[in-house]
């Protein structure tokens, strides 16, 4: 039996790119069949809000109450957001993920760790041609699976507040960062929800935003998402 060389991998990555470029050439084409205009209305329609407190959460009570062990609960979302001109229309993209694990830990009414993991595979928007190219070939997902935040240094909760700032570092598309995240926190039910959005360079995270003539991605966009907390069995 023959073992892989290396024309095989230079032939598996051509085949990845070509398949990311055909999958771009026939979003193009539906904008091209129902026209940019309706293309645009039509996606912007489709992208998700950005994360918010539910009407149900209220501000935080004695914060050393929320002392112990949280784990992601089922619920929680995350993802990204983009902005895009498609044959010179302004469209917003938005992708999602359910996927997502992790936990926190309280002491002394204080953050004092947290990790985040969210799986990239997963993240999908309205469009499967967008999403084949994006897995691919922009995050390389064979070898990058997974994106990560953790935080890096204790974070005081306060009573009645519920705006607050997460320092950590970021990881996506294998490369870490330093951030501040500014986040929402507040209590819902016997659980706690967590939101907020991030903005990240993709250049910085050796991420090319696509640029193929009829699609341009700006080189910024956000990071957002919505946690569920529950306590730790």
């Amino acid at each position: 039996m023959r073992g892989p060389t290396e024309g095989d991998d230079v032939r598996g990555r051509t085949k990845v790119m070509i398949g990311a470029g055909a999958a771009l050439v026939l979003l193009g084409g539906a904008a091209v069949i129902v026209g940019p205009g309706l293309y645009a209305d039509w996606a912007n329609d489709a992208a998700a809000q950005a994360p918010a407190l539910e009407a149900s959460a209220a501000p935080l009570g004695d914060t050393a109450a929320l002392d112990g062990e949280w784990a992601v609960a089922p619920g929680s979302v995350a993802g990204y957001r983009v902005h895009e001109v498609l044959r010179g229309e302004e469209v917003t993209v938005t992708g999602r993920t359910e996927d997502v694990t992790g936990g926190v830990t309280v002491e002394g009414g204080r953050i004092t760790a947290a990790e985040v993991t969210v799986d990239v595979e997963s993240i999908a928007t309205d469009e499967p041609p967008r999403d084949a190219y994006f897995r691919g070939n922009v995050m390389e997902v064979g070898t990058y699976p997974t994106a990560t935040f953790a935080v890096t240094e204790p974070v005081p909760l306060t009573e009645g507040a519920t705006d607050v700032d997460l320092p950590g570092e970021l990881t996506v598309h294998g490369v870490t960062h330093d951030v501040v995240v500014p986040a929402r926190v507040a209590a819902d039910g016997d659980g706690v929800q967590v939101v907020g959005s991030v903005p990240v360079t993709f250049a910085d995270y050796d991420v090319s935003a696509p640029s193929l003539g009829f699609v341009r991605v700006d080189e910024e966009g956000a990071v957002e998402f919505s946690l569920l907390l529950e306590r730790a069995p």
